[in-house]
């Protein structure tokens, strides 16, 4: 596919790899750590889930005797701080200067994970006292866990709220994470057979996602966009890190990246509120690689849900028509 694509398309392209090379790194250390637990459990990985009109992606269940952890891992390169807002600030370094950007919350992205399973495990009782009760216990058998898996990340969460602080640990840590909150637990443990049975009811859940891996090429075949930035895209040789960083660099650099940033800039002031707060960077280029030319579609790019589609959609849309 690479060869058919303009500079911006082959910039593009080498992302999502590198991207995807980042997230199976980091998920092939949780499972190490996982399979030094020695403790027993069910692993279900990468499971995708489809329930009435939602959905989700899960990196990681995992089913011991009394609690179901729901993970999601995130190899973020850079360090990342926490503040006492709840926002997660990312830091990286390029050409000796730090540059910082927010990103999107990996806590509400797991916690809407959760509540897709509360809703199946709600549903699946048989009357009214059942679901009430099940609603009312489910957060002490399911507990959601944002494991940080890059060993180079820094990780600052000095000024972050103790419910924050609970919820976000490094690789290196989960281990002891999963023993500590199964030792508190006061539920009465499973046996092997129920822990399986648990399991197996969302195992059974699982789908096989279409996707369309060169679909969001096709709007970067060589001569489908134009433009000086374009043409001054070059060949990314650097090492790892350091590529994803110029890489990125590249995209920002294109007339669409600016004119949507300046959108972003125009609404924050008009609104008082952080530009990151509307879309960030890095939604910023799914934005650029994903060319949603509906609000359904653009519903599907990272961090725009019905509120803020509606809310920007419209205008959004009409910038990237511009730049088809």
């Amino acid at each position: 596919m690479e060869p058919l694509l303009n500079d911006a398309g082959k910039i593009l392209i080498r992302q999502d790899i590198k991207n995807l090379e980042y997230g199976i790194a980091g998920e092939k250390n949780i499972a190490y750590e996982l399979k030094n637990c020695h403790m027993p459990m069910y692993i279900l990985h990468d499971i995708y889930i489809e329930y009435g009109d939602l959905s989700a992606q899960i990196d990681y269940l995992v089913f011991t005797r009394k609690i179901c952890f729901v993970i999601e891992c995130k190899n973020l390169y850079g360090n990342v701080e926490i503040n006492s807002a709840d926002d997660f600030i990312r830091s990286i370094e390029y050409n000796g200067k730090w540059k910082k950007e927010g990103i999107y919350s990996p806590i509400t992205q797991n916690q809407r994970h959760l509540e897709l399973m509360r809703k199946i495990v709600i549903d699946r009782r048989g009357n009214f006292l059942t679901k009430f009760a099940t609603a009312k216990g489910f957060d002490d058998f399911y507990k959601s866990v944002v494991v940080l898996a890059n060993p180079k990340t820094v990780l600052n969460m000095k000024y972050a709220k103790k419910e924050i602080k609970e919820k976000v640990i490094r690789a290196d840590q989960l281990v002891q994470y999963i023993k500590e909150r199964y030792n508190e637990s006061k539920e009465l443990a499973d046996s092997d057979a129920e822990m399986q049975e648990w399991a197996q009811s969302f195992l059974v859940l699982n789908r096989q996602k279409e996707t369309g891996y060169t679909e969001k090429y096709e709007a970067y075949r060589a001569g489908s966009l134009k433009g000086p930035a374009e043409k001054e895209a070059e060949t990314v040789r650097q090492t790892e890190e350091t590529c994803d960083a110029d890489e990125k660099e590249k995209i920002e650099e294109t007339a669409i990246f600016k004119e949507l940033k300046a959108y972003r800039l125009k609404k924050s002031r008009e609104e008082q509120i952080k530009p990151y707060f509307i879309y960030n960077n890095n939604q910023l280029i799914d934005l650029i690689s994903k060319m949603p030319g509906t609000k359904e579609a653009l519903k599907s790019v990272d961090g725009f849900g019905e509120l803020k589609t509606e809310k920007y959609g419209e205008d959004i849309l009409k910038i990237i028509e511009k730049h088809r």
